[in-house]
């Protein structure tokens, strides 16, 4: 993918993030994921119902880099079971460590694979992922 559509749809989606804000509803699971090193300090909550990620959310203040990739991650999740969110997370969390990855699985996620080259922003593209772990081991 050209490098200035991936900065054009990082961009868009940090500063019109799609699923951003929390329900007020004891249904939807939170975790709370904070980048120690930076301001990066978002809340995913996601409604999982009979194994499926029905809905998933997330606010909080961040970086471009972590607000964006919590923009597409919900758009990826949504809808898709617990089994098949993990093989997506382990997809991306294989590319941003430069493991073999299948990219045909992460779809619009593959913007962030040059991530890599600058080793600070990995833990920003990594953290709403981290959260979203934390909610299917919880499960």
């Amino acid at each position: 993918m050209d490098a200035n559509l991936k900065r054009e749809i990082i961009l868009d989606n940090y500063q019109n993030p799609q699923n951003k804000g929390l329900p007020k509803d004891d249904s939807y699971k939170q975790v709370n994921s904070r980048n120690e090193s930076c301001v990066d300090n978002i809340t995913v909550g996601a409604k999982i119902v009979t194994g499926k990620i029905e809905d998933i959310k997330f606010d909080g203040d961040a970086c471009a880099i972590c607000t964006s990739c919590s923009s597409v991650m919900t758009k990826a999740l949504k809808g898709k079971t617990v089994e098949e969110a993990e093989i997506i997370i382990d997809n991306f969390d294989r590319m941003i460590n430069e493991k073999p990855y299948n990219e045909d699985i992460l779809g619009e996620l593959n913007i962030y694979n040059e991530v890599y080259k600058q080793p600070s922003r990995k833990k920003c593209a990594l953290l709403p992922m981290d959260a979203v772990k934390k909610i299917i081991d919880e499960e």
